[in-house]
């Protein structure tokens, strides 16, 4: 397939809900002038947003944002350094980034339970958005995330790389092209080593660390040493575990492939804490299966598998993360941040690729989106949310010990009582940042 096929692959093959927003009607950002952005939450991956935006000579950092002001030093120190912007603004209150006329969009990566309040507040301030993985902390706020975007008119960017990797779109294109005849089964998996949080008591939070706004809408907590940095993931208050951090790329990979066109109707999990003796609350180890309808069809249907380990550092099918894909007329193995194989029956290799991720290509595609250059944003909140509200059925299920019934269209889980209480989430009364 040739570079251009490829790109032309990736302009058409978002995976979409009619009920979900449409983003292909948006007001584009002047094509003359370089893009203004607002990074919200520039440490981990928030800073590798911005080393890379750094180099680019179409965009101006205006605004760095984070409740932690070494962190906050550090990426306003980086942006002057790099002669980006010897200007750049700092503040610990994204608000300030918002009330910002000149800023056409905001980069979010904050931990998962400040995703959709920033992205919510950001849209509705008129700001164009690109937020991490997964898009929300919760089911009912991936609807509200939606919401916002039909309702702004604004562009909304999910952190799923692969969706932007040409070796990546290259094999989907394969297997919608049918080389593996109709694929009814999908497996994605996250294997690797973590290390163990740790147990820690309530104590004071650290000199520099505001984490008052930190904690943000979410009930307030007391601190904890093993609650940040990244460490929050493993908090059911503030993250999704390891599957909505490693595994939601792999499980949206295969989900691109898969195909559906909604959610799954029914979702089981099987899991717990196998190896770990530490504070974490979400599973090291687990395994789900999801099942979705079959288009015009009242009995057949699809399949998605998704195996976690985070402490077993062994490859599985050739790739340590990754998704397979089973057809009836042979099967393609993906690790998305290396390459594929594909095999037809007797297990005859036809075709293989290797490759890597690539971050900057999806970046290009937000930013060429909010120019006007391209109309089709690879990861918009249609896809974001049918994966994450996977990440999210699958840890209820973990929870709940059940096999879960979910109302696809209205997005409730129709059987287990406990399991719909979970579907949102509580939040800290009167918060100025409650999505809604």
């Amino acid at each position: 397939m040739s570079t251009t096929d490829r790109r032309d692959f990736l302009k058409t093959a978002g995976v979409g809900v009619a009920a979900i927003a449409s983003t292909s009607t948006v007001s584009a950002a002047p094509k003359s002038a370089k893009v203004v952005l607002g990074i919200i939450g520039p440490g981990g991956m928030g800073m590798n947003h911005v080393r890379h935006l750094c180099e680019r000579d179409d965009v101006t950092i205006a605004w760095v944002c984070d409740v932690d002001e070494s962190r906050l030093a550090k990426a306003a120190e980086h942006v002057k350094s790099t002669s980006n912007n010897p200007n750049v603004r700092s503040t610990n209150d994204l608000r300030h980034v918002l009330d910002d006329p000149a800023v056409d969009a905001v980069f979010i990566a904050t931990p998962d339970h400040w995703h959709a309040p920033a992205a919510i507040l950001s849209l509705n301030a008129g700001k164009h958005v690109y937020v991490e993985k997964p898009c929300c902390h919760n089911i009912r706020e991936g609807r509200l995330m939606a919401d916002a975007v039909e309702r702004s008119g604004k562009l909304l960017q999910v952190g799923t790389q692969s969706r932007s990797t040409e070796f990546v779109a290259e094999a989907i294109q394969r297997i919608r092209e049918g080389e593996i005849g109709e694929v009814l089964v999908a497996k994605a998996w996250n294997s690797q080593r973590r290390g163990s949080i740790g147990k820690s008591q309530p104590t004071n939070p650290p000199e520099g660390l505001d984490f008052d706004t930190w904690v943000g809408p979410a009930p307030m907590v007391p601190f904890q040493s093993n609650l940040l940095h990244s460490i929050w993931r493993w908090w059911y208050a503030f993250g999704c575990g390891d599957l909505g951090n490693d595994g939601v790329h792999d499980l949206d990979v295969a989900l691109w492939g898969l195909n559906p066109t909604t959610h799954p109707e029914r979702v089981t999990c099987l899991g717990g804490k196998y190896y770990f003796d530490d504070d974490q609350q979400f599973p090291d180890t687990q395994y789900a299966v999801c099942e979705y309808a079959v288009d015009g069809s009242a009995t057949r249907k699809k399949q998605l598998i998704f195996e976690q380990r985070i402490w077993s550092p062994y490859r599985q099918e050739m790739y340590e993360n990754g998704a397979a894909y089973y057809g009836t007329d042979g099967y393609l193995v993906m690790g998305h941040t290396t390459g594929w194989r594909l095999y037809k029956p007797k297990d005859k290799l036809v075709a293989e690729r290797t490759g890597k991720a690539d971050l900057v290509a999806h970046h290009d595609n937000f930013l060429n989106c909010v120019r006007g250059d391209e109309d089709r944003l690879n990861a918009d909140i249609r896809a974001g949310h049918l994966s994450a509200t996977v990440v999210h059925l699958a840890n209820i299920a973990a929870r709940t010990r059940s096999v879960l019934e979910f109302d696809t269209e209205n997005e409730t889980i129709t059987n287990d009582t406990q399991g719909e209480s979970l579907v949102a989430r509580q939040y800290r009364e009167g918060h100025w940042a409650v999505p809604g």
